[in-house]
Order: structure tokens, then sequence, then C-alpha cells
């Protein structure tokens, strides 16, 4: 068969005046001005197990207004989308599927909506694609695909392929993935990633990461990875490991994990070693309003909250810079909380900052909850979960005094004065031998 992987990308704000502002996801170096891509690592993987005996090809599209769909011939196209690009998943799902191409989608929005899916799809895949893989595809090579194709038992990451890497155009992508670990345990009530995808948290053997690393290295001369993970660092005997084995690598890498790596003094420095230029942190919220609740076993990010400032100078010192990364618009948030960011990032010497508004993302405890509150504005508002698009009523202030604030708040904290005083205040603290450079930790 001919298969065709294809990835929805670049998703940014629907608003055109926050678009304008250069408020961009699922990544960027610099605002405004260069939009780094991310290949999906979920497509490359299930390429990964897809038997040598099928041809197969990745593609990307970005949108219809730019983007004409691949016009190679398929058997048989998987698609991977962003909640806020399905819409246009599901046209380009529905043109395939008018040629004759078989259909099949999966991702955290099928596995929330799936009836929603079905109705643009030959099959859907609910859950962890990887273990049902194999089998969609002899249904496929058979002609008898089933309409529902749901991972049962959680998928074991050391039974993972290495992605293959070598589908990509080594021009395109100035970052790869690659995944250490899958899930998290905190399970915060406005993700759905560790819910519907990765109800359980696991770690990739070291062996498995450094095979996959040294697979992108024989691509790309020196590559900058990012880990795909939603916490890295939360097993501290797994990252030690991982990181004594990234050392001789020779690597850059950007991750995401929480506050409590900045209590490891050793893993800090192993880490920085290894290559770590940059860490995301989910902060969250400046203060404790909006912390109580946040999370759906136990309010550890409230615990944490006093470390804050603590936690974020030693990682930095050490020469690792940090993102902060702050939800507005959090239950009883009130219009003070703009000062209260603008403040905390200045007090922190945060070296980055990301500003997003909570997001009801369809699958999630806060999409249930904010829906039967009859707090939402619209009832199929996909386009607009960007993170940056107001989607419901906040409590604690108005809509339009959300909006205002966050465009306010995005032209105070990323304006050249903001952003050159944060790298300077940075490089005065962070120790001369390990201080990242700009290119390589920007956010």
């Amino acid at each position: 068969m001919r298969i065709g992987f294809i990835a929805m990308s670049g998703v940014r704000a629907w608003d055109p005046e926050l678009l304008e502002l250069g408020l961009t996801m699922p990544g960027f170096v610099e605002r405004k001005e260069v939009i780094a891509q991310l290949p999906s690592l979920g497509l490359l993987t299930l390429a990964g197990l897809t038997s040598n005996l099928d041809e197969i090809s990745y593609h990307e599209f970005f949108d219809f207004n730019r983007d004409s769909p691949p016009d190679e011939h398929f058997d048989l196209v998987a698609i991977s989308s962003f909640t806020a690009q399905i819409e246009d998943a599901y046209r380009l799902a529905d043109l395939y599927r008018e040629s004759g191409t078989r259909v099949v989608l999966g991702g955290l929005h099928v596995s929330s909506l799936p009836d929603e899916a079905m109705e643009h799809a030959d099959a859907i895949v609910i859950g962890e694609a990887e273990a049902i893989w194999p089998q969609l595809i002899e249904d496929a090579r058979s002609g008898g695909l089933n309409p529902v194709y749901r991972a049962i038992a959680p998928w074991n990451l050391a039974d993972s392929p290495i992605p293959r890497f070598d589908l990509l155009d080594p021009a395109k992508y100035n970052r790869i993935t690659v995944q250490t670990a899958r899930g998290c345990p905190w399970r915060c009530d406005f993700c759905a990633s560790s819910i519907l995808i990765a109800p359980r948290y696991q770690t990739k053997p070291v062996s498995q990461v450094v095979s996959e690393i040294r697979r992108i290295k024989a691509i790309w001369s020196r590559p900058f990875i990012e880990f795909a993970d939603d916490n890295t660092f939360v097993n501290r005997g797994h990252s030690r490991s991982l990181m004594r084995s990234l050392i001789p690598e020779k690597i850059r890498f950007f991750t995401e994990t929480d506050i409590s790596f900045g209590e490891d003094l050793e893993l800090i420095s192993l880490a920085r070693d290894a290559g770590c230029r940059q860490v995301l942190i989910g902060l969250e919220s400046p203060s404790s309003v909006g912390l109580n609740g946040l999370e759906l076993r136990s309010n550890w990010k409230l615990k944490q909250l006093e470390r804050y400032h603590e936690a974020i100078a030693r990682i930095q010192a050490a020469g690792i810079t940090v993102n902060g990364c702050f939800i507005l618009g959090l239950d009883d948030q009130s219009t003070e909380v703009f000062d209260q960011v603008l403040k905390f990032v200045r007090e922190a010497g945060l070296f980055e900052v990301q500003i997003t508004l909570q997001t009801p993302f369809p699958g999630t405890p806060l999409y249930d909850r904010l829906r039967r509150e009859g707090r939402l504005f619209e009832d199929r508002f996909w386009e607009k979960c960007t993170l940056f698009d107001l989607t419901h009523e906040p409590r604690g202030m108005t809509a339009q005094e959300l909006r205002s604030g966050l465009i306010w708040l995005s032209q105070s904290l990323y304006n050249e004065d903001a952003v050159r005083d944060r790298r300077q205040r940075y490089h005065r603290g962070a120790s001369p031998e390990s201080s990242a450079s700009d290119d390589t930790s920007r956010r």
C-alpha cells in the first residue's frame, strides 16, 4: 500500500489582533519572526511500526488558504491534528475520501470526540495508537478496516520503534522531537494528554533514547532536540541516568518539567552538562488565586508556590534558562493578575515567559465543568482552542477585561526593551562557563 502520514501544522491565534502580536503555537523561536516547526512524533513513530512492504511518506499541511493537499495517490492516509485545526483536518479527510482514499484519524481530539471524528473517517484510533497500528494496517491491506480501533492496555514505551526521522526534509526543521517519558503524575484539570492518551506515567529506557538521538545525529549534524514529554524530570533516578548518558552525545535540548527540578542541584548540573538549554515550567499563577483545585489529585503546585523564586534562581544560575508559563483567566483571578505576572517575571528574573488563556479542550475535566456551568460561548469552538483565544465566560473579571489584559501583558512582556532586559539580567546571574547562548535557548 501507499500510505501518507499527514500532520496538521502551525496552530496560531484565531483573533487577528492577537495573531499580529505574534502569539503562535506549538512553538516559536522569536515571536513575529521565525516560526519553528516541530514534526509529528506520533506519526513518525507509527511510520516506524509500518511494514517495509508499504510505501510511506510524511507530509505537513498548514491550511487551505496557503497550501494544497499532498496530491500523491494514497491507498491510505493517517491524519493527526491539534483541536484548533481539526475542522481543516476533517475537510482534508473528506477530500481524500471523496477521491477514494481511505482515511484514519487519531489524536487527542479524536479520542475526546470519537463520534464527531467518525463522520469524516473510515477508521478512527482512540487512545495510544502504537498497540493497534500493525493490526489496522493488516486490516487495511485486506480491505476490512474496522470503524474504531481502541487501545486497551497502555503501550509500553520500551516496545516503541525508532521514529522514521529519515522521512523528514532536514532543511525544513530546526528542532527535532524525542520522547523520553509519557504522561504526568499531577493530572491538571486543563490537560487531556495524561487522562486520555497516557493514563499512567512511564519512562522510555535510556538506551532507547540514546539510539533515537544517534539516529537524528546521523541526519542533522548538530541537532537541537525538544523532548516531547509532559514532565521529563519527575522521575529523578531515570532522569539522572538519562542525563549522564546524554553528556557524551553533545546535543542541545529543551524540555518541559515542573518546579521540583529546581530542588535537585545534582540533576540540574547533569542536565546542564548534557546540553539542556531551557526548561519550560508550568507555574500557572503568580499567586495562590487560581491554583487551588487546579490538579485532580492534590494541590501540589499551590504547595510549591513559595519556592518558585528560589527554584528558578537555582536553575538559571547553572546556565539553564527557565520559560515560566502562566495561565490567565483561571477561576477567581481578577484584573490584578496582569500586574502580578509582570511583577513576578521581573522579580524572579525569568529569561523567558509564556502567557496563555485558560482553554477548555474537549476531553478535559475543565471542559466538562465549564459546559455544566453554562459558561462556554459556543458548543463547537475548536478553531479557537489555540491557548490565546477566549472561549468561555471567565469568573473574576469580564471577558473584555481578560482579552484586554492579555494584549496589554503581551505588549509589556514581549517588546524589545523587556526581552533585552530579561536576557541581560539572566546573563549577569548565570555562571560564566555554562551560560546558554540566545540562539539555543529561545522558545
